[in-house]
This record gives C-alpha cells, structure tokens and sequence, in this order.
C-alpha cells in the first residue's frame, strides 16, 4: 500500500469507526431515567406437576398466586376457575418476571374498573374499521365489575438465551406447546377434585390460554400457534412486550433466521382463506380467531426496536396491531427493555385491558374478535391519530367512523354524536347555573381561573379567512372541570343539565385527548402569583366537524371554596381559531445536515398559530435533533425592582408550558411535557431496504401559547446520531463486513489470474475504496440492484437518497471495521513471526556453543518424533487431520468449536509462510553483506515448524522468489483467515447459549448450520491457492478470460451485501458455502486429473518463481 492517499484513506476509515464506536457506547452506557413506578408483590410460586413421558423435563410450569399467607397448594390448584394466562419469558428470562403484571391483576380484579370517564375518551379505531367493526362497537359496553380473575402461570426456561440459537428458540416452542394443554388439562383436573369433594361445577371449563410474552417469549408465543401438535382454539389472544416479530435483533446464526422466516411464513399463510382455482372459499383463515397486540418499548429499548416489534405484514391491521408504550394511555413513557415487565402505569394498564376482555356472560374471554380488539384499541391506543395525519388535526377519528344506530332526528349526525361525547350524567355542576355569558370577538381566548363562566365564540366569524379549525388546550378536568359544546344558533342561559338534555346542542367534551402533563406549577409563597400550569388535555375541530353550527361554547366549572385548604393550583385554557397551514414550518435534509456544524435559529413572534407543525425531511430516529425553546417575550414590562429579574421567569407566570408531541410512521407517538431544552429522537427505522417512504419523515407537533414569542434553537446531536447509527444498522455493517473480505479475496484472486504480484489484505480492501470506478461498482451497483428487485416485486420504494447514503456510509464503516481487524491480525502474526525467528537465530548460535553438547544430544533425540509414521502423516497431510478433528465436532458438538479448529490451522499455515518469508530474506541478506547467519543445514529442533525450499539456489534471485511466493502464500491465506474469524464470530452468541446448557441435555445442532459450517471448512481447506482452473476450464470464456476465482469472489460479495441490506446477515453463510463447494469439487478434480498424469491440468500458476 504506496502512496499518502492510500494511507489517508485507511487511517481515515480506521479513526471514524473508532469515533462512532467510542460516541455511541458514551451514549448508550449512561443511564437512562424512565419515570416508572415501582411494582410490589408478594409472590408464591406454585409448581405445577410434570408426567414422566414429557421430553422436556428439564423446564418447569407454575402457578403464581398473591398474598402473604402461606397456602396450601394442593386446595389452592383444586379451586382453580380463573381466565388462564400463560406468562413466556425472554432471553435469560425468569419465570419469576411473571410477578409485577400478576400481583397488579390481582389488585385490579380486586379495585373493579376504571372510572367510566375513562372510557368516554376519544379512541382510534382500526383504519380499515368496516360496518361490522362499527356495529360490535356501538352494541360493547364495558363492566362495571370484574366477574373472574386472572390465573397466572408461568414457564421457567431455565433461562437460557433463546436469542442467540435457534434451536434453543425451537425447544422453547415445544415446551410451551406442552405448557397450554397442561393448563387446560390442569382446569379439568381441578373441576374433577370440586366434583368428588361434593362441590357444583356448573362453570364454563377455559377452552383457550392467553399467552403473554417478553421479548423472545412474545415470538416463542407466535411460533406455538404453528407448530403442528398444538389443539384447535387453544390459543386466540395474544400480547408481547418489548418482542421482536419481523427478524432476530441480529440475525447471525443461520438456523435463527430460518426459523423466524418458517414461522413468519405460517403466520401469512395462518391469515389466508383456502379456495379452490374456481375461487370458491374451501375454509376460513386457520387463524380467523387470533389476536396479536405488540407493545414497543421506544427509543429506550436498546435491544429491541420499534421497527422489529412491528407485525407489518404478518398480522393483518383486523386482527392486530402494535402500540408504542410512549403512546399507551396512562403509560406515556419510553422504557428499557426490563423495564417493561415492572413499570407500574404500564403493568396496571395492561392488568385492566386483560380483565375487561372477560365475557361478564360466560366469564371467559369474548369469542369475537373484533370485540378484543375493541377492548385493546379503547383501552390502550390513545386518541392522537395513529397515522401520519397527525397535523391534519389531531381529532380521534372522522365523525362517520362512530355511527349509532337507531337513532335519528332533525340534526341527523349532531344526535349520534351525542351518545359517544356526552358527559356521565353523573358529573353534574350545580343547580345555579354558570354567573355570566361572555362573547369573545377575538380568535385566541384565555382562561386563567375556574370563574364559572361560559365563552361564547362565533365559528362563523372568527372562522374566516382559512382559520376554520378550532384547537383547545387545558389543564382542566374534562366535564367536572369544562364542557364545550356546539350550538346550532344562540339561546338564553341554560343551565347544564338542560344543555346536555337539548337536542339540537351538540357537547363535544370527550372528544378532548387527554396528554401527559408535566410538574405541578410553582407558587414561590403562599398567596403569590403561580406559574402557569402545564396542559394535560387537547381538543381540535375540523370545519367538518363543526358543519351546521354556529357557535362554540366553553363552559368552565365554578371554582370549589372548600374552608381550611389553600386555594387550588393554578388554572388554564387557551383556545383558538387558526388556519393549519399558518403553523406548518418544513425541514429539508439540509436543514439537518447544518445543523450538525451550527445551530439553527426560528422566532415565533406573538399571536402565533397555537398548533405548530414542524416536519422534518430527515428522519430524528436518524438524526436527534437537540432542541431549546427560549420565552423571549410575553407582553409584561419590567418595572424598577423587577430589573434584574428574567423576563423567561416572568413569561412563565403567563404562558403555559410548550408541549412537543412527536410522531413518527413506525413507533408511534411520544408526548415531551414541559419542553424547554430536550433531545428529540424517534425510534423510526429510516433508510432501509424494507423501509416505507412515510418512515424517512418525523413531525412535531409543538402546542405553544399564542400570548407569547419565543426562539427555538435546533442542533443535531452527534453522540445520540452515533447510537441510533449503531442500533439501526449494526446488522448492516455485520452483513458488509463479509462482503469486503469477499471483495478483497476477489481483488487477490483476480491478480493471481493475471500473473501479477498478489496484494496483501489491507492493500486489496484500499484498492476498493478508490473512485470512481471500484467504490461505485462494489458499493452503489448492488444498492441500486436492491431498489430494482423492491420495484420488480412492487415494495414500496424508500427514497433514494437517503438508502443510498446510509448504505455507502454502512459500506464504509464496515470497511473501517475490518481494517481494524487486519490490523490486529497483522500485529499479532507479525509479533509471533518475529519472535519465533528470534528465538530459531538464537538457539542457532547455541548450538555451537561446545559446554552445550550434551543439551544438543537430549533434545536431538526429539528428531525421533518426528521421524515416527504416524507424525510423517500428519505433517504431509495437515488439511486431513483437520478435517477429521472439525467435521464431527461441527455435526455433532457445535459449528463454533469446529471453526475455531479451521481458525487455528489458517493461523499456523499463516505464521509458517510468515516465518519462512522473514528466515528467508534475512538469510539472503546477510549472506550479500558477506555474513551468514545461517548454517548451510537447517536442522533442529525447530527446522520441521520453518520449512525451506529445497531447490533453492544461493543466488538472490531464487532468494527472492522463493521469500515473494512465501508472501503470497501469506496473503491469501490472511484473507481467507479473516473470513473464517468473522464467521466464527457470527456463531459466538450461539456457542454462549450451548455452553449454558452444559449438563442441561443436549440436541445435535441444526442440519442447516452443520452443512453451511462444513461448505465453510471445505473453502479453509481447498482454498490455500485461489485457483479453480479445473472447473473452469470447460466453461466458456468471459470478456477474453477464463472464468475464475475472482468471479465467485465477486458474485458472493454482491449476495452478501444484498444479504445485508435485508438484515438477514446470516445469509452470508450460503455465498461462503458455496465457495467451499467449489473448491472442493475443483481440489477433487484437479486430483484426479494429476493422478492421470494430464499435464494441462497441473497448477496455473505461471509466476510462482519469476520475480
């Protein structure tokens, strides 16, 4: 490698993987505040008995059961009558994490419902919502009590890393396919024990599990629905936590990613109706009666993203979908991936969501689907649109999605409205009505105390010129705190029950969203100006919606004077009429890119549009955007003792808090109460081959008060851009990293073809990088193939620039990865090389010394080893043994330990080439200079481990033939040596799980990762020359020239990065089985024809001493 350029670009490549790897470990290794709640229990663990004749005897079955006392567990078993739930834990997972979500079911089935307002608050409904959904909607009513208890049971796995094998994931399966008929068989069980006891056993016996997974435990639910010994209806609901559903977090081991593939597969296959060629329907969807809930951690679950709990494509939106905890009602936090399973508002929502899906009829779970997926959407997906019209009005849904049957009158739509956003007549003010009637004239209005008054606004009026939308933010608690409704003219002053019983009047109240609201407002001392409190509620209005109406009214609650307490918190409102696209303010990628180097500045003067929306072209999953909000102004002057104060103190005695509601297409919503300065990032998935064009974008939805201006300040942050790099792509740049050592093989195999001067490894990987011709053709060409094969199969095309970017920037990181790589293994055999010269030089000199004679004799008889047949055989035939010693241990231990044998043996023939190259040029050298360093017989104890070319003549020509060819030797072999640590590499996680399970039982590795591991030893062991001329030969010449090598080395590079790009890297594995296959049929072909004595098939070699 000559030349600065050369050297520049290597270093360059090496220095930013070590930043990115030095900046995203900073920022994934601090800890991240998640603001749960703690969960306390008081666990018992009942085990369940297992007969003899289950083959997984080594994993075990419990019951949990809640409280202090000590209990019997034989009685407690045979009073079994509860709604059966199957708890699966993860990755190293106890069965003990079942704790926190069964103790909060117990108190909940205990506590009864939530408050019936709960459920008045706007929800979204399903986007494909038909007539049928509609109705099931409009007949469901929620229990006002609990009529049976959740009986949690849990696997213990013994918790084993399911996410590093596939077989582990495949024993898993069949375990819980046991655990589900064990259940229901123990319910019948327990009714036969009632039935002798004398007791009745008129109830409804479970005909169905609902499984609940953590992380691989949610895909180990879904892979017992399609195992083939599963009974009928066994298993209709099911929910995971934090589970990845699209691929493994890295798929490295072959046999993972194939069993996430087969059980993907079924899934499709589960949702498809089976018709005859006629089209007549033969059968329903096996999986007509299933219901999948994934829940999502965000952006603070490291391990398993938004993009992988995703059921894109393998549920359809009519029996599942995916809710990001940030967006859960009730939840509103991102949490780590543990975190998940103790976080108490989400533990307590989830408990209540399972309760309300019991029949209070049958007291087991509704049979219809619809119905369950009613009860996970209204009681876990809040009313922000869950879609990208978040700027369209964050309105719950359009008007015709919520109609009521049977119910029509003179305003038509206005009477069906009524029943869904009514308040409970039991929220009721008092009987005095409100004091007074005030109009406001202009289109913001503001509220700063519960004066029992009502605001009248005129739609018409304050509606004109575009601003026919209506947005609304309080702090106020809807219905006890403010009603608004909708009048078609005005009246005289009704009080509101007579409101709410007019017909013509239409109340929107529980139309309005409740968010999560920051820290209570401050009141520096008692009876002080207080800060104004953050919003915890939005309402928007379509003009749509507001159609046929004149008037909107705010009716806010008088204020409670209760004797003895302070005065309440401070209170607020703000309204207001503006046109949407006053507030829209686009980013383009730009915008973004300047960000990185400078901060970017935007003013929001007065009487600014309350809603704005802030779109960026660039992804924040891609690019964190670190934003501050500054109050630079609010209308209040300073006087003489208030000079030195702040004016953004003062301002927030005024202005309300800003609320950020971030929205990207794949992880949903995350609300940011009380944002001043705060690093926004979404946990989006942008600029992959999979990814949709709504993905690349992210949009903010900033609610600021209108009575106040302010600076925003955009930076992005280079630490947190670093990690969301590491975590979205790292199963890219493993996929690439393969495909630049195939690269450089093939740069090596093609200069052998030509007769020139093999280059070493680092040198052939700087040769790609060069523009224009080979970064464009390695890295741009299969980047542009991917997009054509997504246009061929009609996927939806990501945009261009961007996949483009992120992929040649993933290339070139790979590229500084394995440079790294190279350079190790350069020190490390270099070192080894030099020492064993050092040390062959320095017994040399010994030898000659006479007081050593006797020493010369003992170890002379060392020789005699060498001299046995059996050692003879094993020095001339190295690549037999190791075939003998690798093959079982790949088929019948693990494919691992076996590479690592095949690693070995690369490493010594390595050091071989190495030692002779340096003995050799040393010994030439210095006989030129008239020393010889060397003794004309090179013997000893260490001649076998430095083996010298016997033709060779004193001349330094041969010298230097001899010493090159030993170096080429040294560079293919390095290269094929760094291709077979990475593969070791892949299987690493694999080999952590086998060896838990040391004494456990064992299975034979899976037939697909034995086969592929021995392609890959046939390559170690056949390849020490990248030659193939002997399957060649036959074929037809390509531009002018045989096809070799080098062309296999090139087409399985394309299939790796190919691979990569998919995220399925474990698909290198069949490019480089592939090449072992080759050359070992040519190493067999070539044998037989020397055996013929065919001349023409000897070695192409041409060059070998020509230097």
């Amino acid at each position: 490698m000559d030349g600065f350029g050369a050297k520049f670009r290597v270093g360059a490549l090496a220095a930013g993987f070590l930043w990115l790897m030095t900046a995203a470990l900073f920022k994934l290794l601090k800890p991240v505040p998640n603001g749960c709640v703690m969960t306390y229990m008081y666990p018992t663990y009942i085990p369940i008995t297992t007969p003899a004749n289950v083959s997984s005897d080594k994993y075990g079955l419990f019951l949990y059961h809640e409280g202090w006392k000590k209990i019997d567990f034989a009685e407690h078993l045979k009073k079994l009558n509860g709604v059966p739930v199957l708890f699966i834990p993860g990755n190293g997972g106890s069965y003990k994490q079942v704790r926190s979500l069964a103790a909060e079911s117990a108190r909940a089935y205990q506590g009864g419902p939530f408050e019936p307002s709960f459920y008045q608050e706007a929800t979204l409904l399903p986007v494909d919502a038909g007539k049928e959904f509609m109705e099931e909607s409009d007949d469901f009513a929620f229990p006002s009590q609990y009529v049976r208890m959740l009986d949690w049971f849990a696997v213990d796995l013994e918790g084993e890393h399911s996410a590093m094998d596939g077989r582990i994931l495949e024993e898993h399966t069949e375990y819980v396919v046991y655990a589900i008929h064990r259940i229901l068989d123990q319910y019948r069980e327990s009714r036969d024990s009632r039935s002798k006891d004398g007791a009745e056993g008129s109830e409804n016996l479970p005909t169905s599990v609902i499984l609940v997974g953590h992380s691989m435990g949610g895909f180990v639910a879904r892979a017992a629905l399609v195992h083939p010994h599963l009974r009928n209806s066994a298993v209709e609901t099911i929910v995971t936590l934090s589970s990845p559903h699209q691929s493994p977090p890295i798929a490295l081991q072959p046999s993972l990613g194939q069993f996430f593939s087969q059980v993907n597969e079924g899934w499709r296959k589960g949702y498809e109706a089976t018709t005859t060629h006629s089209g007549r329907l033969v059968s329903a969807p096996s999986f007509s009666r299933v219901v999948v809930v994934s829940i999502s951690g965000g952006i603070h679950d490291y391990q398993v993203r938004s993009k992988l709990a995703s059921l894109d494509g393998i549920v359809p939106s009519s029996h599942g979908f995916m809710v990001g905890s940030s967006g859960m009602k009730n939840v509103w936090l991102s949490m780590e991936h543990q975190t998940i399973l103790w976080c108490n508002q989400l533990v307590v929502q989830l408990s209540h969501t399972l309760l309300n899906l019991v029949n209070p009829e049958t007291g087991q779970p509704f049979p219809s689907v619809k119905k369950r997926l009613l009860v996970f959407v209204r009681m876990l997906q809040s009313g922000l649109p869950q879609n990208f019209k978040l700027l369209e009005h964050m309105r719950s849904s359009p008007v015709k999605d919520f109609p009521t049957k049977n119910e029509k009158d003179d305003t038509g739509e206005g009477s069906q409205l009524r029943h869904l956003y009514s308040c409970s007549p039991s929220l009721h003010w008092t009987d005095d009505g409100l004091e007074k009637d005030i109009y406001v004239q202009s289109s913001s209005v503001t509220i700063l105390a519960m004066d029992g008054k009502r605001r009248w606004l005129d739609i018409r009026k304050l509606g004109l010129d575009g601003k026919g939308h209506f947005i609304f933010v309080t702090n106020l608690i809807p219905c006890s705190g403010v009603r608004i409704h909708l009048w078609p003219e005005r009246s005289k002053t009704l009080s509101e029950a007579e409101v709410s019983s007019h017909k013509k009047i239409l109340e929107v109240t529980t139309q309005m969203i409740q968010i999560p609201a920051g820290p209570a407002p401050r009141q520096i001392e008692p009876g002080s100006q207080t800060e104004q409190a953050p919003p915890s509620a939005v309402l928007q209005l379509s003009p749509e919606e507001m159609h046929g109406f004149r008037f909107l009214t705010i009716s806010v609650a008088p204020s409670p004077t209760i004797s003895g307490r302070p005065p309440p918190a401070a209170s607020m409102a703000v309204g207001q009429f503006f046109n949407p696209k006053d507030g829209q303010r686009k980013f383009s990628p730009g915008f973004s890119v300047r960000t990185i180097y400078a901060e970017e500045e935007m003013f929001l003067k007065e009487d600014h549009p309350l809603a704005l929306n802030l779109s960026f072209s660039l992804s924040l999953g891609l690019f964190p955007i670190n934003f501050s909000l500054r109050t630079v102004g609010c209308g209040i002057k300073t006087s003489g003792d208030q000079a030195g104060v702040d004016q953004s103190s003062l301002c927030k005695l005024r202005c309300f808090p800003p609320v950020a509601l971030a929205w990207d297409a794949v992880s949903g919503l995350h609300i940011i109460p009380n944002l001043y300065s705060e690093a926004i990032v979404v946990d989006s998935s942008p600029a992959m081959w999979v990814s949709n064009p709504v993905s690349e974008r992210t949009t903010i939805l900033l609610l600021v008060d209108p009575h106040c201006s302010y600076k925003l300040n955009f930076a992005v942050s280079l630490t947190a851009a670093a990690s969301r790099f590491l975590l979205l792509y790292s199963s890219q740049i493993c996929g690439f990293m393969v495909a630049v050592i195939l690269f450089a093989l093939m740069r090596q195999a093609d200069a052998w073809e030509l007769d020139l001067s093999m280059p070493s490894l680092i040198t052939a990987v700087e040769l790609n990088l060069r523009l224009p011709l080979p970064l464009l053709l390695l890295s741009v060409l299969p980047i542009s193939v991917s997009l054509l094969l997504s246009l061929l199969r009609s996927q939806p095309i990501t945009p261009v620039a961007s996949f483009v970017g992120v992929s040649t920037v993933c290339y070139l990181v790979a590229n500084g990865s394995v440079i790294l790589v190279i350079l190790i293994s350069y020190f490390v055999l270099y070192a080894a090389a030099t020492v064993q010269v050092f040390i062959k030089k320095r017994w040399q000199a010994w030898e000659e010394n006479p007081r050593l004679t006797y020493l010369r004799r003992l170890l002379g008889f060392s020789s005699v080893f060498f001299q046995l047949r059996l050692v003879r055989i094993i020095r001339n035939s190295p690549n037999l043994v190791v075939a003998i010693v690798t093959i079982p241990v790949i088929c019948f231990i693990h494919p691992a330990l076996g590479l690592m044998f095949l690693i070995l043996s690369h490493a010594l023939h390595c050091h071989a080439a190495l030692c002779s190259n340096s003995q050799r040029k040393e010994f030439y050298d210095s006989r030129t200079n008239g020393i010889s360093s060397l003794p004309a017989k090179a013997s000893g104890v260490f001649g076998p481990l430095l083996p010298l070319d016997e033709n060779s003549s004193s001349s330094p020509n041969s010298a230097r033939s001899y010493g090159d060819s030993q170096l080429e030797i040294f560079n293919y072999q390095h290269g094929v040596l760094i291709l077979h640590v990475l593969a070791t590499l892949m299987f690493i996680p694999s080999l952590v799980a086998w060896l838990q399970r040391i004494g456990l039982g064992q299975r034979f590795p899976w037939f697909a990762d034995s086969a592929l591991c021995v392609g890959v030893l046939f390559h170690g062991l056949c390849g020490t020359s990248p030659d193939i001329s002997s399957l060649s030969s036959p074929l037809p010449r390509l531009f002018g020239r045989e096809i070799g090598l080098s062309l296999v080395y090139l087409l399985a590079g394309y299939y790796s990065f190919l691979s990569a790009l998919a995220l399925a890297p474990y698909r290198v594995f069949y490019a480089m089985a592939s090449i072992g296959i080759l050359s070992f049929a040519a190493t067999l072909i070539s044998s037989r024809n020397r055996h013929k004595g065919d001349a023409a098939c000897r070695t192409r070699r041409r060059h070998s001493h020509k230097h």
